[in-house]
């Protein structure tokens, strides 16, 4: 069973992705995720232009951003890495709670984000 977070605008089809939520802001952040693991980790991220997560694009199950277009550079990035996006997420509650397992579907007209249970 899963409830909807948020919807944005997915940045290409890909099929639902589920992992533990993560709320980054600085590279402070990414670096002390790589201390431990980034697989299967689904990051929140506020800036559409944030070039911190490059060094762990590779291991993340999704990425929701919360702002941006396709065309920003997290969604060229994610497109490259082939790693399912949402841009300009709607979060009307907030992002969840870090360590909250997500799903992350980009398999139908737009993305959407689930807590699942």
């Amino acid at each position: 069973m899963s409830d909807v977070i948020g919807t944005g605008t997915k940045v290409f089809d890909a099929a639902p992705v589920r992992g533990r939520w993560r709320m980054l802001h600085t590279p402070d952040d990414v670096l002390e995720l790589m201390d431990s693991s980034a697989e299967g980790i689904v990051v929140g991220v506020q800036d559409a232009g944030a070039t911190f997560l490059a060094p762990i694009f590779d291991e993340l199950a999704a990425v929701v951003c919360l702002s941006g277009t396709p065309a920003s550079h997290i969604g060229i990035v994610s497109r490259e890495y082939r790693v399912p996006c949402v841009m300009a997420t709607d979060l009307p509650d907030g992002p969840p709670v870090d360590g909250t397992e997500v799903e992350v579907d980009c398999s139908g007209p737009e993305g959407v984000v689930r807590v699942t249970r």
